[in-house]
């Protein structure tokens, strides 16, 4: 699988198991035969949209696509800086 399509599957994938909607994708990298995908989830969404809360995931998948690991790294407001 290339970046693309690995990242299209993750999408599928953390959609499947939290039924969360993707915000974006931060990060995707190949390492040492694992694919490291970031992703960006809305937790909860507010009025004005500057207070939702999202939440990134970080997800580890072998070369064929299969979930080795996910976990919530951290939450933040939309609207706030982050590093």
């Amino acid at each position: 699988m290339n970046a693309a399509e690995i990242i299209k599957h993750a999408r599928t994938l953390m959609n499947d198991l939290t039924g969360l909607p993707i915000d974006t994708v931060s990060g995707v990298k190949y390492s040492e035969g694992q694919w490291h995908v970031t992703l960006d989830l809305i937790e909860m969404r507010t009025v004005p949209n500057t207070r939702d809360v999202l939440a990134v995931y970080a997800l580890v998948l072998d070369d064929a696509g299969n979930l080795l690991s996910y976990e919530r790294t951290h939450r933040y407001y939309r609207g706030q800086a982050t590093k």
